[in-house]
């Protein structure tokens, strides 16, 4: 099996490690390849490219960081033509909660969604895609 070396903030890596312990999982390496195999499925859902898509997209980062708002604000106005609506919520004066309700081709929201992942500061991104064909 291919070695893949990949860096974790001290968070994150005891985060994995509670999973790992708590899920039973042999060790990290097989969480992590669990993760990978679910990253796979749900990016593999069967629609091409040009098939129109419902997407909602939830992104959380830390309330202190006016970059990744800066970014998130650039995103919205760039791809103004897909994003339906949004909200924005503060969660305990640590967290902002965005979500993104977004409609297009499966390829436009696939950009939308790798522009936002590219985001540093970003501590979650999960999204959602329904096919509306």
């Amino acid at each position: 099996m291919p070695i893949i070396s990949v860096s974790l903030t001290k968070k994150l890596t005891e985060s994995l490690e509670k999973l790992v312990k708590k899920r039973g999982y042999f060790s990290r390496s097989e969480a992590i390849r669990d993760a990978v195999r679910s990253i796979i499925v749900d990016y593999d859902i069967n629609v091409k490219d040009q098939d129109r898509v419902f997407a909602s997209i939830i992104v959380v980062n830390e309330f202190d960081r006016n970059d990744v708002e800066n970014k998130l604000s650039k995103l919205r106005h760039d791809y103004n033509n897909l994003i339906i609506e949004v909200l924005h919520r503060h969660v305990e004066e640590k967290y902002c909660i965005e979500l993104f309700l977004a409609e297009g081709k499966n390829i436009e929201i696939t950009n939308l969604l790798a522009r936002i992942r590219g985001i540093r500061g970003i501590n979650q991104l999960k999204y959602t895609i329904l096919p509306l064909t």
